[in-house]
């Protein structure tokens, strides 16, 4: 994934910049920078934030940069923002998104005349890099961000740094959010609404699906409308949004002790366990919503233990994130011994982690450990957006398990298996019950999450479970 944020200031603007791209760590750990414009020139600083916080690499540029209009971004993909001249004049741009169809775009900016595409380390083209060159095939910014809207396969939603002020385009699909905070002489532009707020912003405006904005330090003026469609990213929600945000006016937590509640009333009112936990971070207000429908104590029979390694998935190989993340958890001996737990997830991706902590649960003592992930079971690997590391729908455990009991896997067979009223669903999740050595194991069903959300569900994308475009 990967959060960008922007600020139009009639006065300096990088201290929201540097603090309003800070706010958005929670979405990558590979990449930050930051574009600034100011008396008359252009200033750009991208670092690799793999082993250090965005503000450690950054606090030399926070007093060396100057100017009133800037954008930043944290990703876990490719370096940006990236700094543009082209015949539409000199800006930067960055991006969050996935581009399904990026051979086929490269081939179409050749055909409409771009010469060459810069190759990154790995030999790829940087696709924010190719997003620019899409834009330039117009004859004006807003024309050729709506080309981009049009000829991208998967998501795109971005900030244009010009001289005079900043664009954002929110995705036409809307999967992921963009929206605009407003204070006296400036507004912002961000991923995440809650990441302008200790910054004196108050909200503004939130972008509708595909709709592009013009912002500057006096006015936000829509110069593209949004479209009627929306299928907004679900998993915002359920994982990977920030517990202080809000998107299309639902709180993140708000909507996670409301699917923890669900769950604990499909369960009857709750399992017959001693302590209901949560993986933390994300599974935590689950279980909060659990636990307080079921009247079972909550408790945290583990803390992990962050101030060295924030985040389980920093590290390259995967083989060192399971290390790591099972380091991270400090076990609190009186609350697992000969105790009956039942944990909560956010999602059950691999499933390496969650049976490496159950052991770890079960080696400290406890008696049962009763699973109870937060969403249903992940069926298709995303088309839209890069919120796990997953490179093949092989990586799902749920894959693994179809694809060893099918002669052949067809749309059918996956929809069976999506089913949670189906013979093959209920054998799946005993197979994966088997497998990672849980007591229990009880998904979330998909209408009892959505439910949780309290949206339109059509507005929802569900592919990742369904397969529902």
């Amino acid at each position: 994934m990967g959060g960008i944020f922007g600020v139009a200031a009639k006065d300096e603007c990088v201290f929201d910049l540097y603090f309003g791209t800070d706010y958005h760590s929670h979405l990558g750990t590979k990449r930050g920078g930051m574009a600034v414009y100011g008396s008359g020139h252009f200033d750009l600083a991208i670092h690799n934030i793999e082993n250090s916080p965005f503000r450690t690499k950054f606090e030399e540029h926070f007093n060396e940069m100057h100017g009133n209009l800037g954008i930043g971004c944290i990703s876990d993909a490719e370096p940006q923002p990236l700094m543009v001249r082209s015949h539409l004049g000199q800006f930067s741009i960055t991006t969050v998104g996935k581009i399904n169809n990026l051979d086929e775009l490269v081939q179409l900016t050749y055909k409409n005349g771009n010469s060459h595409f810069l190759e990154t380390s790995s030999g790829d083209i940087n696709p924010t890099e190719l997003v620019a060159a899409i834009i330039n095939q117009k004859d004006s910014l807003v024309e050729g961000m709506r080309y981009a809207q049009e000829v991208i396969d998967g998501s795109m939603t971005l900030i244009l740094l010009t001289k005079d002020g900043l664009y954002g385009m929110r995705d036409k699909m809307g999967r992921t959010p963009l929206v605009v905070g407003k204070k006296r002489g400036a507004y912002c532009i961000s991923f995440e609404s809650f990441a302008y707020l200790n910054l004196g912003y108050k909200n503004y405006k939130e972008l509708g699906p595909g709709e592009i904005v013009l912002v500057t330090p006096e006015s936000c003026e829509t110069v593209s409308p949004a479209r009627d469609e929306m299928k907004i990213c679900t998993f915002l929600w359920v994982y990977y949004g920030y517990p202080t945000s809000s998107y299309e006016g639902v709180g993140v937590e708000e909507m996670r002790y409301n699917c923890g509640r669900l769950m604990a009333e499909r369960d009857g009112g709750g399992a017959d366990v001693d302590i209901i936990a949560g993986v933390p971070d994300s599974g935590t207000p689950h279980a909060i919503g659990y636990a307080n429908k079921s009247g079972v104590p909550f408790a945290r029979p583990f803390i992990k233990y962050t101030p060295t390694w924030p985040r389980s998935f920093m590290p390259t190989k995967q083989s060192q994130r399971n290390l790591i993340a099972k380091m991270k958890l400090i076990p609190v001996d009186s609350l697992i011994k000969n105790k009956r737990l039942l944990l909560i997830d956010d999602s059950i991706v691999r499933g390496t982690q969650l049976r490496e902590t159950t052991e770890f649960l079960y080696s400290s003592g406890a008696k049962e450990v009763h699973i109870r992930p937060a969403c249903p079971p992940l069926v298709h690997a995303c088309k839209y957006l890069n919120f796990s590391r997953t490179n093949s729908e092989m990586d799902l455990i749920t894959r693994r398990i179809i694809e060893k009991r099918e002669k052949e896997v067809t749309p059918e067979i996956l929809d069976e298996y999506a089913d949670p009223e189906s013979k093959r669903y209920k054998e799946m999740v005993e197979e994966i019950r088997k497998e990672l050595n849980f007591t229990s194991l009880q998904f979330n069903r998909l209408d009892d999450m959505l439910k949780a959300v309290g949206i339109s569900p059509c507005k929802l994308c569900t592919y990742c479970w369904n397969g529902k475009e």
